[in-house]
């Protein structure tokens, strides 16, 4: 019975170490102890203490042994911190999901390169390997190679993990071409009101897709011999209504035309992918896309995702509320220069190095240093456009940024629901913000932060806004359940320490 739980707990430490992409050998460094030591503890040879078991826990972050339930993860902020040096952008989250979700067009071997450790690419991954799909890490846990099955079984497929992103519904373009019916679960992701998924269905019923929503999923019903006879007019130029559409016009024999589609950073990275797996892709960067598809693709493919316009965006807005000189690296100039037009008219201090290439060869990066800064409020309010326009997902940022600078500042988060209410958390940090309706927001300037403890906004850019304003803050804070910030974010707290922040990881005994 022993040697059995032995076994057990074995099995789970194995799978956090795999999980977290380290070998034996890094894991036993961890610990100080021995490879071999390590080998035995996974094969349930070697009698384990709960001290042991605490240790390992903590050096994979993951809770092996629980009581009850696994607590969630809390931040603890001590505030007023200068940041300095530098730090890089990581690669970005909404590419990295799209990459996943376009791997299923490939009967090949695919490698992403410094793919996003996060909770959403985990979540892809728990569904994609319930599936049949082989996933594994490899150089140290740097790049993600996948590799397909010859038949996917989605009667097995891992609901919660598919529940709890709303990334899951770009499965949707791909499985068109594998399979001719089969049944997802209902798309999960951050809490930002009522989005529907009917701008994907006007697109990929051209496909031949048909959709019926019962019992908590999307049954798919696929006719076929349907296929585009005319262009394809998006309804509403999202991201993943785009990246749905292109997936499905990948493998169709034949030429797709996409009108009114997202000429945004993470469809130009999918576009860049297709292209390798030999899908031509005309009007890149444009709201017109041109989709030469092709009806099978078999080959080998390495690709490296782009930097993440929205992470550089979060830390340019950390060294500006934090008052710090700071140098972000590798940030993708093209999709941050109405956010710098706007940020220069406010008074920001910074310099940009000269431009460079991605490792996608394809997207602008520079160098950019932040400097303090003595702001004023824009003239114009804050809201967000279509790229080229400012990015959706940058404006909860200036809330932030406006909370630090002189005068009134309008907010005007026209696209989601709910986003622009969690903003006013930042009241119970010192802010002045007042909810004028549910999109916008009036927030006066400067602040002076002050420390608290509250709980995590449950959508992932106010969440991060939060986080930033405990840095600011006089004293103490706490933020309590995190997860959605790990949802979007690798190892931010300790990237944010390594360049002056103070925050400590804890969970709950």
């Amino acid at each position: 019975m022993a040697d059995d739980y032995l076994v057990r707990i074995g099995k789970l430490i194995r799978d956090a170490r795999q999980h977290r992409g380290w070998t034996q050998s890094q894991l036993a460094d961890a610990l100080g102890t021995s490879q071999s030591a390590v080998n035995r503890i996974e094969r349930g040879n070697q009698n384990i203490s709960l001290e042991m078991i605490a240790r390992i826990g903590e050096a994979l972050d993951s809770e092996i042994v629980s009581l009850g339930y696994a607590g969630p993860m809390h931040l603890r902020v001590v505030g007023r911190r200068r940041l300095s040096g530098s730090i890089d952008v990581k690669t970005s989250k909404n590419a990295c999901v799209a990459l996943l979700c376009g791997s299923l067009l490939n009967k090949g071997r695919t490698v992403l390169r410094r793919v996003a450790r996060i909770e959403e690419v985990y979540r892809l991954l728990e569904v994609l390997h319930s599936i049949g799909v082989r996933t594994r890490w490899i150089n140290d846990g740097t790049d993600l190679e996948i590799v397909p099955p010859a038949r996917l079984d989605m009667d097995a497929i891992d609901a919660e993990a598919a529940r709890r992103t709303r990334s899951i519904i770009m499965f949707l373009g791909p499985l068109l071409h594998r399979l001719d019916r089969f049944r997802l679960p209902y798309a999960g992701g951050c809490d930002l009101g009522t989005r529907t998924i009917e701008p994907h269905m006007i697109a990929l019923r051209r496909f031949g897709l048909d959709i019926t929503a019962t019992e908590g999923q999307y049954h798919a019903v696929v006719e076929g011999s349907v296929a585009p006879d005319r262009p394809i007019v998006l309804t509403e130029r999202g991201d993943t209504v785009t990246e749905n559409a292109l997936l499905a016009a990948a493998r169709h024999d034949g030429v797709t035309v996409i009108r009114n589609a997202s000429s945004n950073y993470m469809v130009q990275d999918l576009c860049f992918f297709l292209e390798a797996l030999g899908v031509r892709v005309d009007g890149i960067g444009t709201t017109t896309l041109t989709v030469h598809g092709v009806p099978e693709i078999d080959v080998d493919v390495d690709y490296s995702p782009s930097e993440d316009p929205v992470e550089a965006m979060s830390l340019i807005a950390a060294a500006v509320v934090t008052e710090s000189q700071l140098t972000i690296r590798r940030v993708p100039i093209e999709f941050l220069e109405i956010e710098l037009a706007v940020l220069e008219e406010m008074g920001l201090d910074h310099d940009r190095t000269p431009e460079y290439t991605a490792d996608n060869g394809r997207t602008r990066l520079v160098d950019l240093t932040v400097r303090p800064s003595k702001l004023e409020a824009p003239i114009d309010k804050i809201h967000p456009m279509p790229f080229p326009g400012l990015n959706i997902d940058n404006v909860p940022f200036f809330a932030a940024i406006a909370a630090v600078a002189q005068g009134q500042t309008l907010i005007h988060d026209w696209v989601y629901d709910n986003r622009a209410i969690y903003l006013t958390d930042l009241n119970r940090l010192g802010g002045r913000l007042q909810l004028l309706d549910p999109h916008r927001v009036l927030v006066e300037g400067p602040t002076r932060w002050r420390a608290a403890e509250m709980m995590c906004p449950p959508a992932l850019r106010p969440a991060v806004v939060v986080l930033l304003a405990m840095m600011a803050a006089e004293g103490t804070s706490v933020l309590r359940n995190v997860y959605v910030i790990n949802r979007g974010y690798e190892d931010l707290a300790e990237r944010l320490n390594s360049v002056g922040a103070q925050i400590e990881i804890f969970r709950d005994i």
